[in-house]
């Protein structure tokens, strides 16, 4: 690095990554990385208020700073958007950082990162997703685009902080202790099931309702239940139609992600279209099926690993046989 941490022993750094939900996922295993180096760093994270959940879930994460910046732009005109922008500039001008990283590379996450105390690091001109975002950055660094998310993300901050990396990538999620939910009973079997994450943000990513009644079914038969999750009303709207078409089908209430996470996490297996959730699954290591049908897994999709495999892409809807083979080759049905 070209500057000096007052303390190298425990620096004091702030990341930033604020949205979407599979971004921020991404850059857990960063926080996995900077403590088997500096173990006793005290590590901070502005994130969008609606994902501010997840870096908590990895334990050496000390404090989320929460924006909204989603609302504040529907809302300029209204007093109480400028009381919150005030008391998160506050928030973070209270604290003393040695370093701030930036590693979602846009213009939005420099100007957060502006109020910052600390020398403030991110991408440069040809490596940032906004190449006027590193005009913002008082040290900029190299990282060839072509790669995953996750990697990208390591290298970065690797060579901000002047480490080596070493071994694979590590979410090091800790999933909070829920015992049991209720309206998941299901007698002998309560835990032998599997999540079909159907909702995504775009139309044409969706997988027909047609595939997910056939999938759901060969599971059924197979004795694993499917739980049919939502998190707005069009998306109840489809798991309630989607479910009395597959037999012992289950939709659960209105999840918030830190149980979502405890949910995917407890699941023989998770089937899903290109969406956050399907990132949180692999993250916590549970075998996971991504289909994509509208986007190219290449960058962004499921993080590899031998619990996940990536089927499809732009214009290659996966079908349910190539689904159950995935299942069938992780051991998962």
């Amino acid at each position: 690095m070209a500057h000096d941490i007052a303390d190298p022993d425990s620096p004091r750094i702030l990341l930033v990554k604020t949205t979407s939900l599979g971004d921020v996922l991404h850059n857990l295993p960063v926080v996995s990385d900077i403590v088997r180096h500096h173990p006793k760093a005290k590590i901070d994270w502005i994130a969008e208020q609606s994902f501010a959940a997840l870096p908590k879930l990895h334990p050496a994460v000390h404090n989320v700073i929460p924006v909204a910046v989603r609302r504040w732009r529907k809302k300029l005109f209204y007093a109480n958007t400028w009381c919150e922008i005030r008391a998160f500039r506050s928030m973070l001008a209270w604290e003393q950082y040695d370093i701030c990283i930036d590693t979602q590379g846009l213009i939005k996450s420099a100007l957060l990162m502006r109020g910052a105390n600390g020398t403030r690091c991110g991408y440069d001109k040809d490596s940032a997703r906004e190449p006027l975002a590193a005009n913002m950055y008082q040290y900029t660094y190299p990282v060839a685009k072509g790669q995953h998310a996750v990697e990208r993300n390591r290298q970065l901050v690797a060579q901000a902080l002047s480490y080596t990396l070493e071994g694979p990538a590590n979410f090091g999620i800790r999933l909070p202790q829920v015992e049991a939910f209720d309206w998941l009973q299901r007698g002998d079997h309560q835990d032998d099931y599997a999540v079909l994450l159907h909702a995504t943000s775009r139309d044409d990513k969706l997988w027909d309702d047609a595939n997910w009644v056939e999938l759901g079914n060969a599971l059924h038969q197979k004795g694993i239940h499917c739980v049919l999750p939502w998190g707005s009303p069009s998306e109840q709207a489809r798991s309630e139609r989607l479910a009395p078409q597959i037999t012992d089908a289950i939709v659960p209430p209105r999840l918030g992600l830190d149980l979502a996470a405890v949910l995917l996490g407890k699941a023989r297996a998770v089937i899903g279209v290109d969406t956050g959730l399907a990132h949180l699954a692999a993250a916590v290591n549970v075998p996971t099926v991504g289909i994509y049908i509208a986007t190219d897994p290449t960058l962004t999709g499921l993080y590899s690993g031998e619990r996940t495999i990536n089927l499809g892409n732009i214009g290659q809807s996966p079908d349910v046989a190539s689904v159950l083979d995935a299942l069938s080759r992780m051991n998962a049905c």
